[in-house]
């Protein structure tokens, strides 16, 4: 760890130790998605001398995620995009703090390996399994659009990754629209194919969130720095140490050491603080939805972002008010 963390990390240490005696030691509710940010922590041994502790709740996907953060049953989580959008139309008080950047080929539409498919193009009058609002279904939409078709030219089955991975299988639609580390598992146990990548038409956002109570608290805001900090510092460990970082993931998450390390490598993840190239990303996936129909009416994405978070060795781009 830095030592501008380290420093960041006692300053937060204090502020909980200030605000909590030893009987009521401050816990975080981390909601995750297939272990990725848990697997991190606990390969790099980034969980030491934590001055709080944690909760995980474990999320096969962004929606269930979603959910709970809407009904405060977890702090704090990570989530795409296009989830995040949806948690916000609706109104729930849920802000995003820090965004990981990544390269979005996983997010991907795959069909079976002998499909007679070659293009988005050939998706015409076919069935498409994703989740509804997820990033699979904003890919989905975007694919099609990029060759002049839309949601009406195809049938969507909104479906979990485990239905959606069994329909394919079985031939019950055509193809699934969905995101790591489900494209690599895919891909490398042969169900699978990449029919369309996420590159050019998914921005590879992800989004640290947390409900609007867990940051006015200032015991769990300062908690909640120190988790960004080790998360930050984990990743970049993982990225370095990719062997000892896949097997911890798939312990955790029950997929194959090849699976996990595939989809982690080749995503090249990268913990950032918001700037301004960020909100027009996902102002422009909200007014994407917007326009296929998927939101009533035009969101502001700017006063989602919660400000004041900082990330150990990232950029320190302002968002402009």
């Amino acid at each position: 760890m830095s030592i501008r963390s380290k420093l960041l990390t006692l300053a937060a240490a204090l502020l909980l130790a200030s605000n909590a005696t030893a009987s009521e030691r401050l816990s975080l509710r981390i909601g995750d998605q297939k272990g990725n940010m848990r697997a991190q922590l606990e390969a790099a041994d980034a969980l030491r001398d934590l001055p709080y502790d944690i909760q995980w709740a474990e999320f096969p996907a962004a929606a269930p995620l979603a959910e709970a953060l809407n009904a405060g049953a977890i702090d704090a989580g990570i989530i795409g995009d296009a989830p995040l959008l949806f948690v916000l139309a609706s109104g729930a008080p849920v802000k995003a703090i820090a965004v990981d950047k990544s390269d979005p080929y996983g997010t991907a539409l795959l069909v079976r390996p002998d499909a007679p498919l070659h293009s988005a193009a050939d998706l015409k009058g076919k069935r498409i399994a994703t989740g509804r609002g997820s990033i699979g279904h904003h890919l989905a939409l975007k694919a099609l659009a990029q060759v002049g078709l839309s949601e009406k030219d195809v049938e969507f089955r909104f479906l979990g990754p485990v239905d959606a991975k069994i329909a394919l299988a079985n031939g019950a639609v055509d193809a699934w629209s969905t995101w790591e580390p489900y494209t690599a598992l895919a891909e490398l146990s042969g169900q699978g194919r990449v029919l369309v990548n996420g590159r050019g038409l998914s921005s590879g956002n992800s989004f640290l969130a947390a409900t609007d109570k867990t940051l006015q608290d200032p015991a769990r805001r300062a908690a909640l720095q120190d988790y960004l900090n080790r998360l930050a510092e984990a990743q970049v460990w993982a990225n370095q140490h990719l062997d000892s970082y896949s097997k911890t993931l798939a312990a955790i998450i029950g997929f194959p050491e090849d699976a996990a390390r595939l989809q982690f490598e080749r995503r090249q993840l990268r913990w950032q603080v918001i700037d301004d190239k960020t909100v027009a990303e996902q102002q422009d996936t909200a007014d994407f939805y917007q326009a296929h129909g998927l939101m009533n009416k035009r969101l502001d994405v700017a006063p989602t972002f919660a400000s004041g978070f900082t990330v150990p060795g990232a950029a320190k781009v302002a968002v402009q008010p």
